[in-house]
């Protein structure tokens, strides 16, 4: 008698008794035997197959451009990120023999293309990028206000040449990407007291993730305030006198993409003060000291804590 081992389909108890089973007899009818599992069909043959970037440059003369891009580089060797780990033209565009073999042709073979012509278009042409790119930063931008508006990667991203010095951007600098769409805060980061983009000490992304962001005006921090105080860290506080308004939101007084008013105040002083502040409190006789400060409503010349305060006078935020 001689076991043999063997993989068994018909079941555990059927494979214990073939452990001991004559090796002279025949097996029973019923018992089959895969020495291997069955091989996986193939796919349906769709008359459309890859046909390699030499190819495609034949008639596309865009290699030198393109091979100053960070894409050129991921794509010289197969990326196990890609679609069927694909390098080369056809790890974004598709499957291009039936466009190579009619000669090619706009819109023959069905390739994605890249020129936003239709929502559905654009959708198509994103979920390409997001093939790769979609974690980190871009984890929420399905459902974005960008996403939304039928936004393509391809209105803020460059592919296929090198435009600017880092993110494959269209243009040379973030702002003047941003700025194709957001033409009022353009204007605004032009006026006397401006966040400070034109000096290149900050962008529109050091506020804003232009991917999604769970917030309110694509934020990447919780709120309007922890944003600002990734900066203004003296103006978090806790402080002993809180302001409320400044606790809502810094936006109450602040506009933070510039204004024609010093620190950006949303109005002059003292009517920013006084949406909230009525003046009646104040004594007025001649004979009051503060007198003339009270009459030019100079306030901050007294309440000049107005972020918070752990002064020991009180919730009036004097010096």
């Amino acid at each position: 008698m001689r076991v043999t081992r063997v993989v068994i389909a018909a079941g555990p108890l059927i494979a214990l008794a073939l452990l001991v089973w004559p090796s002279s007899l025949a097996l029973p009818p019923s018992v089959s035997i895969a020495a291997e599992p069955p091989a996986k069909a193939s796919p349906p043959e769709t008359g459309n197959a890859y046909v390699g970037s030499e190819t495609c440059l034949q008639c596309h003369d865009v290699k030198d451009k393109f091979n100053k891009t960070i894409h050129a580089k991921v794509f010289t060797e197969a990326n196990a990120r890609t679609p069927l780990m694909l390098r080369g033209c056809e790890a974004c565009h598709g499957p291009g023999k039936v466009h190579a073999d009619a000669g090619g042709g706009k819109g023959v073979g069905d390739l994605v293309a890249f020129r936003r012509e239709t929502p559905e278009a654009i959708e198509r042409e994103n979920a390409v990028c997001l093939t790769c790119h979609e974690k980190g930063k871009r984890t929420y931008w399905q459902g974005s206000p960008h996403e939304g508006r039928d936004v393509a990667c391809t209105n803020c991203h460059k592919v296929m040449e090198k435009v600017s010095d880092r993110f494959q951007l269209a243009k040379a600098e973030v702002v003047e990407v941003c700025a194709q769409c957001h033409l009022v805060r353009r204007s605004q980061i032009y006026r006397n007291a401006h966040m400070p983009l034109r000096e290149g000490k900050m962008t529109c992304t050091s506020c804003h993730n232009p991917h999604g962001t769970i917030t309110k005006s694509l934020l990447p921090e919780n709120s309007i305030n922890d944003n600002c105080y990734k900066c203004h860290a003296d103006k978090r506080g806790p402080f002993l006198w809180e302001h409320p308004p400044v606790l809502e939101s810094c936006a109450n007084c602040h506009d933070p993409h510039g204004g024609v008013r010093e620190k950006m105040l949303k109005l002059s002083l003292p009517r920013l003060c006084q949406q909230c502040h009525i003046e009646s409190r104040h004594p007025t006789e001649a004979r009051l000291p503060t007198n003339k400060l009270v009459i030019g409503r100079a306030c901050v010349q007294c309440h000049a804590n107005i972020h918070g305060s752990n002064h020991p006078s009180g919730f009036a935020f004097t010096r």
